[in-house]
């Protein structure tokens, strides 16, 4: 494939890249769409068990002001279904298990107060910071001069508020509280609505789950715009202005255009050569803009057992490396299916294990949770998102201290004839699937604007 001309070429088939080009393409517009894997999803990717269970091993829910990715996946025929929300749940301290509902999360009340309190000055704050310019918020120096753990250290008065609060932090961004900067924290929070919206099953961010599994809505649009416009195994390797537009190209060839869409992780756009080069700020922008770590762990059962003790499957540790867990059971439970994650530095340390060491800490978390019975273990699955060679983490980038407020203001800004898209550059739903949507249909809008 060389000399082949187009008017946009799209880099990436995740969920940005492919709404960028069925809103190009729905405006008459010839398109490619050059994914460097062998399938589309990005940071979506679904995994069949040998009984045809499906579950996700990336991004996989949807919840209340998804708007946008509910909206999509109605037009694609994907439905959604509740996340497995019956039943106590479970917090793990001190090597021993509190079953408990409701808003308290297990901690006694002097702590349930203090994050309480915490959480509606976080929501106040978070309030001020404007979605389109957060380097705009009142106090955003200081703000962005310092990192999520210096904010928990100075306003968390209970010791197990603060261990508390750092396991919030690892669970959305996959990260410690130390590499992050509070006023991206407070964006994040904004963006995503509240810090109770972006951590609730019902009612929040994991409320529902995708038929099939959320990879199925980027396969279908990938099929609606047809093989001759999504081109898989395609790694962009450069993209240089050639006369009045660019060419881009890679080992399979090339493909010339008017204008380009790059809607692939921050992490892999250093990867690309730009001639003429990317402007050193915008160089120094995806640097600092490194992705979470996660590995995400899935174990099949033959019933969900759980259920049967009166417990929801979902399950926090202040102290295991397995600290999150949810009931991915199928919609109609002919089995049982337990998923956790392993992120941050507990993602790290155990990457460095051999696999079936990871497995047995991955099932000693779920057997600590819910007893002997989860060590019978069916079938199991993980995915490591830095293994990914086109992803290298997960699910999104986070900000350091200092990066909104001196390069943030470049984060969506066209370079040249080259646009951006990708969940990061979404100012609603930041790193969620829905954020991006919205800026795959953002950057196709300001394309089509001329």
């Amino acid at each position: 494939m060389s000399g082949e001309r187009v008017d946009i070429a799209v880099v990436g088939a995740g969920l940005a890249g492919l709404s960028a080009a069925r809103g190009l393409v729905a405006a008459g517009r010839s398109v490619v769409v050059l994914e460097a894997m062998e399938r589309v999803g990005g940071r979506t990717l679904n995994h069949t068990f040998s009984d045809g269970t499906v579950v996700e091993t990336g991004g996989q829910w949807v919840g209340p002001t998804q708007d946008r990715l509910y909206a999509l996946a109605a037009e694609l025929g994907v439905a959604h279904y509740p996340t497995w929300d019956e039943g106590e749940n479970l917090l793990h301290r001190g090597g021993e298990l509190t079953r408990y509902e409701g808003e308290t999360f297990g901690l006694p009340l002097y702590v349930a107060a203090d994050l309480a309190l915490v959480q509606w000055r976080l929501d106040r704050l978070a309030g001020s910071v404007p979605l389109e310019a957060p380097w705009a918020a009142p106090k955003a120096g200081r703000l962005d001069g310092e990192t999520v753990a210096t904010w928990i250290r100075r306003n968390v008065r209970t010791p197990l508020g603060r261990t508390s609060m750092r396991v919030v932090v690892e669970a959305v961004f996959s990260a410690e509280p130390e590499d992050i900067s509070m006023l991206h924290f407070l964006f994040y929070l904004h963006s995503g609505g509240s810090i109770d919206l972006l951590t609730r099953t019902t009612g929040g961010a994991q409320e529902s789950r995708f038929v099939g599994g959320s990879q199925e809505i980027s396969i279908r649009l990938a099929d609606g715009l047809g093989a001759e416009v999504v081109r898989l195994a395609s790694p962009v390797r450069a993209i240089e202005e050639v006369g009045d537009g660019l060419r881009l190209s890679g080992a399979w060839g090339s493909v010339e255009a008017e204008r380009a869409v790059v809607a692939v992780p921050p992490a892999v756009i250093p990867r690309i050569a730009f001639d003429p080069p990317l402007s050193g700020r915008r160089s120094h922008l995806y640097a600092k803009m490194p992705p979470g770590y996660v590995i995400k762990c899935s174990a099949r059962y033959e019933r969900p057992f759980w259920r049967e003790r009166g417990l929801s499957g979902q399950a926090g540790s202040v102290e295991h490396p397995l600290a999150l867990v949810f009931d991915n059971s199928p919609q109609v439970a002919g089995c049982g299916v337990l998923t956790g994650f392993l992120e941050g530095v507990h993602g790290r340390r155990a990457a460095a294990l051999d696999p079936e060491r990871r497995r047995s800490l991955v099932i000693d978390g779920f057997a600590t949770y819910f007893g002997p019975e989860a060590r019978e273990v069916a079938e199991y699955v993980e995915q490591d998102w830095a293994e990914e060679e086109w992803i290298r983490g997960g699910y999104g980038a986070h900000m350091g201290p200092g990066v909104w407020t001196h390069y943030g203001s470049l984060l969506r800004r066209p370079e040249g004839r080259v646009h951006w898209a990708g969940s990061e550059t979404s100012p609603v739903w930041n790193g969620y699937m829905d954020g991006a949507i919205r800026s795959g249909e953002r950057a196709a809008a300001e394309i089509l604007a001329g």
